[in-house]
């Protein structure tokens, strides 16, 4: 017989599970073949219940992975049918509209069974670096150009993997090594989650997890009710333009305050793109709930309660509610900006809470190398698949300067050159930050990057450029300045787009400039000790230092008299 529990061993466990997915994740981390999860942490892990409520996520993760996968789980239950899920069985997908918006995401979703009984489900999402087609990028027209599509299928049934999908997919990708690697990493992180859970479950003597369900999801469907009903009942319009692919992309919402919900409407927003930039509801909809509830209940756990008073709408075929078969690869590009659209409308209805714009999307981008075709290659030249994520800076927050190349809203990790160079034959020549890119302000806008990219001799690549922000730079707030636009150009001075699959022939280099976050507030009234430990650090420039702060010519030249001595200021 089950034992009768207290919420105070009800607590305890809930703070158990958050460590079960926690050590689920950071599995995946350690597993996984691909940098973008070993290094960036682009993945998710959770526990649901038996009805496909996600009951705990990792701190490790992506919110697009997190609060889209939020809903998975419900479509897995669906599909594959509870008569038809075995001890042993694992699933998966890649579909953009159940699982994370785009085929790049496989999702692994495990039944978890205790003395015989289905008790809940683990699940988690990986970004994978090649899944065949056009390669990661804008360039398709559709879904189908994208690469291979795995419906909600069984990877295992009963322990016995099947081998005829692996080899499947092995036939249809550029890396299927590993490829099919980080999918033994999923389905291996999921197992530990259930080894964790089922020791937890013996230790307090639970015969399932309803009791601990409803305590978690009851105590945060109270605690964000309560968040909500203290704001004022309004209703405000955001808007943002940003570059798009050939022509700018118009995003606008209507973020309602109800007593017991907020709804966020973006009709308004543009249409979809002949490109992949769209983006399916299910990704749109995880970063509209992010942003408000980072800004209104930060510290209340993510699971199904607390993100269902956030409600979505959109009109379909808008680029936030792309509907299949809209080409959707780089649907983190749009979704990225949601926050900021969002943030736009709420700081009209609670002032002085949230940031100013950010750089917003990911710095992303891939090179496909391969050997030189102008000329002799040497022997050992290959072809290779390298992802590399990058970011600019974040958007500066009333009371505290934006992080310099961070990536808000997503929260993955930028890669290390030594990984990068690792994963294949390209030469990270240059990687700083760069001066006076985070927009001025009270508090100043985080500053974005330099990068200078090239391969090893013999080779020559194509880049796929996924960046934005290159004539829509992150807006000031409150009297602050803009941050610096993205730029990109090959080393002889030839200019790229900040969009799609180029060619960089042997030899030659790829120059970018990544976006600084935006200022918040007037410059002139920013801490003066901070303009000047700015200048020193060499964040801003002297003249930045004189026009947009007012800071004195001479005391200027005692600052960068002092850096030449190496003087502490």
């Amino acid at each position: 017989m089950a034992t009768k529990h207290s919420n105070v061993s009800f607590q305890v466990m809930w703070n158990r599970l958050i460590s079960v997915v926690e050590e689920q994740a950071q599995a995946l981390v350690r597993t996984a073949f691909s940098t973008s999860v070993r290094e960036a942490g682009d993945l998710s892990a959770g526990v649901y219940d038996i009805h496909g409520r996600m009951l705990a996520q990792a701190v490790t993760g992506t919110p697009g992975h997190v609060n889209a996968m939020a809903d998975a789980v419900a479509h897995f239950i669906r599909r594959i049918g509870r008569q038809n899920m075995f001890e042993g069985d694992v699933y998966l997908t890649n579909d953009p509209w159940e699982g994370t918006g785009h085929l790049h995401d496989i999702t692994m979703v495990t039944p978890s069974f205790h003395n015989n009984v289905l008790v809940g489900f683990f699940a988690c999402t990986a970004h994978i670096v090649d899944i065949g087609g056009r390669g990661f990028g804008a360039d398709a027209a559709s879904v189908y150009e994208e690469g291979l599509y795995l419906p909600i299928m069984k990877f295992a049934e009963r322990g016995e993997v099947d081998e005829t999908l692996i080899r499947i997919v092995r036939g249809n990708v550029r890396e299927p090594d590993q490829l099919i690697g980080d999918m033994y990493a999923l389905a291996t992180c999921n197992g530990i989650g259930h080894r964790r859970l089922i020791e937890m479950m013996t230790e307090f003597n639970l015969a399932d997890l309803e009791g601990i369900a409803e305590f978690i999801l009851d105590n945060s469907r109270r605690a964000t009710l309560e968040r909500i009903a203290a704001l004022p009942r309004t209703s405000a319009e955001g808007e943002m333009t940003v570059d798009g692919f050939d022509v700018p992309i118009t995003l606008k919402v209507r973020v309602t305050v109800h007593e017991d919900r907020i709804v966020s409407d973006f009709t308004g927003t543009s249409g979809l793109d002949k490109k992949g930039i769209n983006c399916p509801l299910v990704y749109t909809k995880a970063y509209a709930c992010y942003a408000l509830k980072v800004a209104i209940a930060p510290e209340i756990p993510n699971n199904h309660a607390s993100l269902a008073p956030f409600e979505i709408e959109a009109p379909e075929n808008t680029i936030v509610n792309a509907v299949h078969p809209a080409p959707v690869a780089l649907r983190h590009i749009v979704g990225h900006f949601v926050p900021d659209t969002v943030f736009n409308a709420f700081d009209k209805i609670v002032p002085g809470l949230v940031p100013a714009e950010g750089a917003g999307c990911l710095c992303n981008f891939q090179v496909s190398l391969r050997p030189r075709s102008d000329g002799p290659a040497p022997a050992d030249a290959r072809r290779s698949e390298v992802l590399t994520f990058n970011s600019g800076g974040s958007g500066a927050r009333p009371d505290f300067d934006g992080l310099n190349a961070t990536a808000f809203p997503s929260g993955v990790m930028t890669m290390p050159i030594e990984a990068t160079e690792h994963a294949g034959p390209v030469i990270i020549w240059r990687k700083e930050l760069r001066p006076d890119s985070g927009g001025a302000g009270r508090t100043r806008g985080g500053l974005g990057q330099f990068m200078e990219v090239g391969a090893l001799e013999g080779h020559e690549f194509d880049i796929q450029a996924m960046f934005d922000r290159g004539q829509h730079p992150a807006r000031g707030s409150r009297g602050g300045l803009n941050g610096a636009p993205t730029t990109i150009a090959l080393d002889d001075g030839t200019e790229m787009r900040v969009k799609g699959k180029q060619f960089v022939p042997h030899g030659r280099k790829v120059i970018m400039a990544f976006p600084g976050g935006a200022g918040y507030g007037d410059p002139r009234s920013r801490d003066k000790a901070l303009v000047r430990r700015d200048l020193a650090r060499g964040y801003i420039t002297a003249e930045t230092a004189a026009r947009d702060y007012g800071l004195g010519a001479e005391e200027i030249k005692e600052i960068e008299a002092a850096i030449r001595k190496g003087e502490a200021l």
